[in-house]
């Protein structure tokens, strides 16, 4: 018999709940998740195009630490991220390749890890993806606070006297012609 699904009134509103929870359900899941490991807003007010970098010290996935004023006579790429970011993890390949045609430049790449978790997350992903690039690990999220970020992944471009020339909100293809010739021309 090719029967036919029917439902009652009652039926309906019981699908209705289940539904109505369930969405609820996935909500408070996401949110509790970001509020654990997501961006902490607060802190500085945000950086403008124009102005110096606020300077910061981190330790280095795997090493020392290092102070951001450590790179002047270089252009700075400072990309803050996390490993559960999507659009972090996408631009990863693309800032790796970006890193390999210009490391033997006056051009430094740091990448600001804002994970919780620290070097036992990040160590794992790094070596996941291959990246050769300066990791600095911030787990309190200081520099996430100190350049007034709205959310991750943001890049900062510095020119060589530490002067914030760029602010990218977002993931970017870091290897196509207009980035490649607009570091090219900063670089010198």
């Amino acid at each position: 018999m090719g029967g036919r699904f029917f439902m009652n009134d009652q039926g309906k509103k019981i699908l209705i709940a289940v539904l109505l929870i369930g969405t609820f359900g996935l909500f408070y899941l996401y949110f509790s998740i970001i509020k654990k490991e997501g961006p902490r807003p607060g802190g500085s007010p945000m950086t403008r195009i124009g102005e110096k970098a606020p300077d910061f010290e981190l330790a280095v996935l795997g090493g020392n630490t290092v102070k951001l004023s450590d790179y002047k006579g270089k252009v700075v790429f400072l990309n803050i991220w996390a490993s559960w970011c999507p659009p972090c993890r996408e631009e990863m390949p693309a800032m790796e390749a970006l890193h390999n045609r210009l490391k033997d430049r006056p051009f430094q790449m740091l990448a600001v890890s804002i994970d919780q978790g620290g070097e036992k997350v990040v160590g794992p992903f790094t070596a996941r993806w291959g990246l050769t690039f300066p990791v600095l690990l911030d787990p309190e999220g200081k520099t996430y606070k100190l350049y007034g970020l709205t959310g991750v992944p943001e890049t900062f471009i510095l020119d060589k006297n530490g002067v914030i020339i760029q602010k990218i909100i977002g993931q970017q293809n870091w290897m196509n012609a207009q980035w490649l010739e607009y570091f090219d021309r900063i670089i010198g």
